[in-house]
């Protein structure tokens, strides 16, 4: 049996690894759980899928961000998300992740669309913070509307510096084609150029999404390693901690809630991360 929690479970039975490898990939992770792992290539780990998906799917999508201090790194490939469609992840028959997964036995048209979790390292002085969080805590606004909401204030800009006026429609037309980070980020050619462009968003947390920052998120200390779970009704909660309970010694770990700035509440089960000598 695979899914998110099995893979937090083991996590926090080697967190020693946390303390000790100077980057996440580094960290041994359990290959018998993994049905791809790359580097460079969204995403950077994968769950595999169960058959039977009555409990547990399975199937969850995993970017590793890591960071030297309490601001949590930007996203330089894909903008951060709480559900991917898996078919926009394997564009491509030549695609590594597809083959990777097709590898290990994963039928992956069965769950077309997966939850996406970040694992989030962050070292302050001798201090870590490790978040093992949905991508809903970052995704406070559809990708569509963030990057349409974005492109729109520069357009708005260089009409204003310019002194002209291109109308509504023509306005809402350029905006809604930019509205989907596919249409631009691939690599162009242009004649006669020796090189090739491709643009590229890159996204960076604010205080308000940043877990790491202890003003913002004081129930995050120094030194634990925690599973943090969108709790958006009691149906979510108790369904979270049942899954949690199925999986973890819910003994061994604190539970509690945390209020998002811009996105409602989150579970989390927290345990210390002990830091020793090396």
């Amino acid at each position: 049996m695979y899914s998110i929690y099995h893979f937090f479970k083991y996590l926090a039975e080697n967190k020693k690894y946390f303390v000790s490898k100077k980057t996440l990939n580094e960290f041994p992770f359990d290959e018998k759980m993994i049905s791809c792992q790359n580097r460079g290539v969204f995403p950077d780990l994968a769950i595999r899928l169960n058959v039977d998906k009555n409990i547990f799917s399975g199937g969850e999508l995993i970017e590793l961000k890591d960071s030297k201090s309490y601001n949590v790194s930007s996203f330089n490939s894909t903008i951060p998300t709480g559900k991917k469609e898996i078919a926009k992840v394997i564009k491509g028959e030549n695609s590594i992740v597809k083959k990777q997964m097709e590898k290990v036995g994963d039928v992956i048209d069965s769950l077309p669309v997966r939850d996406v979790y970040y694992l989030v390292r962050g070292i302050h002085k001798k201090n870590i913070k490790v978040v093992l969080i949905h991508g809903s805590f970052f995704e406070t606004v559809k990708s569509a509307d963030l990057i349409s909401q974005s492109f729109g204030k520069v357009l708005n800009e260089c009409l204003q510096e310019k002194e002209l006026d291109i109308g509504k429609n023509i306005k809402d037309l350029l905006v809604d084609i930019f509205s989907e980070q596919e249409s631009f980020s691939k690599v162009r050619n242009v004649d006669k150029a020796s090189v090739k462009l491709r643009f590229r968003i890159m996204t960076e947390v604010r205080a308000e999404g940043n877990i790491l920052n202890p003003k913002k998120y004081p129930e995050i200390p120094d030194n634990t390693i925690n599973l943090i779970i969108p709790c958006h009704n009691k149906q979510d909660e108790e369904l979270t901690i049942k899954r949690f309970s199925t999986v973890c010694d819910i003994s061994q770990f604190k539970q509690l809630k945390i209020k998002h700035h811009l996105n409602g509440y989150f579970i989390v089960f927290q345990q210390n991360l002990k830091i020793t000598k090396q």
